[in-house]
């Protein structure tokens, strides 16, 4: 058993693996996640910088956002003004998670799965698109916007 921990200890240290920590659980109640990801608290300056992030978030490549003059803005996905008015954050939650669940035709990507995916570049296999703060960040953000 020693000699098995040895070698798994040696693949890491000469980089064959990166060892990935587990995602928070949670649980699906009909068409949300209602309580948050390891109960963290989110915050919605961090989440609105993460929704105009082209590298992390990138959500305005399909969907319209509330600032008119950022430039490139999808139509893919529904405008994010009023989705706060339209959603609960525990709706707005699964649909960052893994959209998904409630439609396996959805183009939307899941921002917390790290399973089942195609075409992951290496880097980035086994770890989630958006950590659990970073979700509740989004949803923070997502759950303010009230007004159309």
């Amino acid at each position: 058993m020693l000699w098995r921990m040895a070698l798994v200890g040696a693949i890491l240290a000469a980089g064959g693996v990166t060892p990935v920590a587990a995602l928070e659980p949670y649980t699906v109640v009909g068409d949300a996640i209602p309580r948050p990801l390891g109960g963290l608290a989110g915050n919605a300056a961090r989440g609105a910088a993460l929704v105009r992030d082209r590298e992390r978030g990138n959500c305005l490549i399909c969907h319209q956002g509330v600032e008119a003059a950022e430039p490139f803005q999808g139509t893919i996905g529904p405008p994010l003004a009023g989705v706060g008015a339209r959603l609960d954050a525990g709706q707005i939650r699964l649909r960052l998670v893994d959209a998904s669940t409630l439609n396996p035709q959805t183009v939307m990507p899941p921002y917390f799965r790290t399973e089942n995916l195609h075409d992951v570049a290496q880097q980035y296999r086994g770890k989630p698109a958006l950590s659990a703060q970073e979700i509740e960040d989004v949803v923070s953000y997502l759950a303010s916007l009230k007004t159309f």
